[in-house]
């Protein structure tokens, strides 16, 4: 049995182009391309954080331009959890060969396949959890312990639960030495949540279960706010939830992702992905918006709208516009997949672009990607249709692409990501060919 482990961690302030040889340029450009979609989510910023450029104040910079790119461009408005975004160092919360990433807007492995949450979904939850200074939370999920900190400066207490026990202790020791002492750590299983401190004036839930688990339910005060993605492994929607009169009232959000909530809540899991035939949900995009305007079965949207055309061959479909070079416009979704059964997966969608040019840089250009990842969530290659620039009416691209063997995940992307101009998208398609 996983022993039960905490620690008390008072809040400290943080403060041309010529041409040499053709395959050089090719390669070097695929290489920055992988980089960029394995920065995806967002936002890559141009900062120097290399091992050798890791000052504190190159640090600082990309910290500041990340949360101004990433947070408030992005919607969110309140200036408490901003400025907690800003003074947290997100960089001591991953592993120092990823230190470099720190700051864009993405998602991290931390190990024991885990994840740190993007800046933006951590801002985003904390502000829908309205955190006031005499609340006391609790947070399932502690992970590296980067949204318990974020959370520090903004409540009275914060309470967190970690069912995997290395990364606990892990989060316990950075949480220790950068002092912060409002926050308390506990190893266990969060579906069971923390009794002996209950009630809670708010929960958070940064791993995802198929539903709410009770025991949350009972550990929230009368009207108490809960923020927590739920559904499907791979389909979920991350709702707001107010506690009246011991019921639970939903508040849709928004479609997301994050890593399964193991333990009790994944045991009883009723419905399981088939990693042996991925499949694209909503590839036509013909599935009603709900109220939230959010594209069903697909998470992270911006700079999106949805079409419908006179066209009968292309009915609806997806539209990102930017004029702001850099700016995040994409959607994207994952799925599981088994690499040693499936050798290969054809994509096929159709797109149209118009007026559309380079971002930032010569890679920032509309694609169709795909990335795979391991069972730990390290990403293996990425694989894309494209980059398409300039005007084209609509037409049909396709592409085959070998699955390595040991793909367990994949998140297929589409959007301008950072170039200005149109781009439609539609008909997506995910063939799969066995060993």
């Amino acid at each position: 049995m996983t022993p039960e482990l905490t620690c008390n961690v008072t809040l400290v302030s943080q403060e041309a182009l010529f041409k040499p040889r053709v395959e050089v340029v090719v390669l070097r450009f695929l290489a920055i391309l992988r980089l960029y979609f394995f920065c995806i989510g967002t936002v890559c910023l141009t900062v120097d954080l290399s091992a050798q450029g890791q000052t504190n104040s190159s640090l600082e910079s990309a910290r500041q331009a990340m949360v101004q790119e990433a947070v408030v461009v992005a919607g969110v408005k309140n200036e408490r959890v901003i400025q907690s975004l800003r003074d947290t160092l997100r960089h001591e919360f991953i592993g120092r060969q990823l230190r470099s990433k720190a700051y864009f807007d993405m998602a991290l492995p931390i190990g024991a396949r885990q994840t740190i949450s993007s800046p933006f979904i951590v801002a985003y939850m904390t502000e829908a959890l309205e955190p006031q200074p005499t609340d006391k939370i609790l947070e399932i999920g502690t992970g590296s312990g980067y949204q318990a900190a974020v959370l520090s400066p903004l409540v009275d207490r914060v309470y967190t639960i970690e069912i995997v026990e290395s990364l606990g202790r892990k989060a316990i020791s950075t949480l220790k030495r950068l002092k912060y002492r409002n926050i308390f750590v506990k190893i266990g299983d969060g579906f069971k949540g923390w009794p002996d401190h209950a009630p809670f004036d708010k929960i958070i839930v940064t791993c995802s279960p198929e539903s709410v688990p009770q025991p949350l339910i009972d550990q929230l005060k009368d009207g108490g706010r809960m923020v927590i993605p739920v559904g499907e492994r791979f389909q979920q929607t991350l709702y707001l939830f107010t506690k009246q009169n011991g019921t639970l009232e939903p508040v849709a959000l928004r479609p997301t992702l994050f890593v399964p909530m193991t333990g009790t809540a994944e045991d009883s899991r009723e419905i399981q992905p088939d990693p042996t035939n991925p499949q694209i949900l909503n590839g036509n995009f013909e599935e009603a918006l709900p109220e939230n305007g959010f594209v069903a079965g697909w998470y992270y949207q911006r700079q999106l709208t949805v079409e419908t055309s006179p066209e009968s061959d292309v009915g609806q479909f997806v539209t990102f516009q930017n004029e702001d070079p850099g700016r995040s416009a994409h959607l994207m979704q994952g799925f599981a997949i088994d690499g040693s059964a499936v050798a290969e997966v054809a994509l096929s969608a159709k797109t149209r672009y118009e007026r559309v040019y380079p971002g930032r840089n010569r890679t920032e250009l509309p694609v169709i990607a795909i990335s795979f990842y391991d069972a730990n969530r390290k990403q293996l290659n990425a694989q894309w249709l494209g980059p398409f620039r300039g005007t084209a009416a609509w037409h049909e691209t396709s592409k085959v692409f070998r699955v390595p063997t040991n793909a367990h995940t994949a998140i297929l992307r589409i959007g301008l990501f950072g170039a200005t101009g149109i781009a439609s998208f539609d008909d997506i398609q995910l063939r799969s060919k066995p060993r």
